[in-house]
């Protein structure tokens, strides 16, 4: 039995399983029902009320990467808030086929696996988000990714996340890079911005407006990291930063918040966001996360929080398919 099997038995997950054909250098899936798929990726859990359930999840490849945003104001009195409509200078283009070509989902039209992946994914995001489960959790809309190690496909699993949402009709997505630590959301999507998180917390000359960026991806918006700080776990357990998630939890509807964290193990500001989350998808590495790790990591998350897995950079036989297990817990 494998490290993430063990784990997902240990929450009580998992009853049926079924496989899926394999994909090279692609990515996540996640299931719901009651059924278990594999591919070459993720997994994600969840948890609230008293519920039982078990779903799947699958993926397929690689890195990490997520990006993050709320948006900018048109009028002086949206101005002031942090959420508003961002303006035309708050803009950046996203390479589209740089990202496609990198196995990034894209708004391509073809069919792809990484396509079908990661809308089983999201789609039990949204369920959490905006369906009966909602009521159970604090701020469902706004969702945590992190690992338990450096390396294991967080911010892969983010971008990929955000962009898939962004295709969804009636819903919006705000990516957000509180990595402050070691920020890669501007990396992967190779762009650059003058401002961003750390540069609004620190600053009061700085307005939540000016760090939201609007993208060439309709209904997705982005904030960057901004510049590294000696005091990021203290600007992230800041009031202006509790105001902030505040704001993005409640002023739009139709909005998902993703939050691309620092890995949960040897540094503090993840476990100061995952308080302010609804929801927090943990990616596992196929044959490198290790069970005790996994372990100390889960238990710095809080025990209301929805937590799903996503098991990235999984490989199978297409005669031997395999699945892994996804349920609910609560303490």
């Amino acid at each position: 039995m494998s490290t993430i099997e063990k784990a997902l038995d240990k929450l009580g997950a998992a009853n049926s399983v079924s496989t899926a054909n394999p994909a090279p250098a692609e990515q996540p899936a996640l299931a719901e029902g009651t059924e278990v798929t594999a591919a070459t990726n993720e997994t994600e859990n969840a948890s609230a009320a008293t519920t039982l359930e078990a779903t799947a999840v699958a993926a397929t490849a690689s890195e990490e990467n997520p990006p993050a945003v709320e948006e900018k104001t048109k009028t002086a009195s949206q101005a002031q808030s942090p959420a508003n409509e961002t303006t035309s200078r708050n803009m950046v283009e996203i390479d589209l086929k740089s990202l496609s070509d990198r196995n990034f989902v894209s708004m391509a039209t073809e069919r792809r696996l990484i396509y079908e992946e990661y809308r089983v994914i999201k789609r039990k995001l949204i369920n959490n988000a905006f369906g009966g489960l909602s009521s159970t959790l604090k701020h469902a809309n706004l969702i945590l990714v992190t690992s338990s190690r450096p390396g294991e496909g967080k911010t892969f699993t983010s971008v990929n996340l955000a962009l898939s949402i962004a295709l969804e009709q009636d819903k919006t997505v705000l990516l957000v890079d509180a990595d402050v630590l070691r920020p890669n959301v501007s990396r992967t999507l190779e762009i650059n911005t003058p401002l961003g998180l750390t540069d609004y917390l620190s600053s009061n000359d700085v307005d939540a407006s000016d760090i939201i960026y609007s993208t060439n991806v309709d209904r997705l918006k982005l904030i960057t990291a901004g510049k590294p700080h000696h005091l990021s776990t203290e600007l992230l357990a800041s009031d202006k930063m509790v105001e902030l998630v505040n704001e993005f939890a409640s002023r739009y509807p139709d909005r998902i918040v993703i939050f691309d964290a620092p890995p949960l193990l040897g540094v503090n500001e993840t476990a100061v966001l995952a308080g302010m989350c609804g929801q927090a998808v943990v990616v596992l590495e196929e044959n490198k996360t290790k069970l005790n790790e996994l372990d100390k990591a889960l238990n710095l998350l809080p025990k209301e929080l929805a937590v799903g897995f996503v098991i990235n950079k999984a490989y199978y036989s297409r005669d031997k398919g395999y699945g892994y297990g996804y349920g609910y817990y609560a303490d």
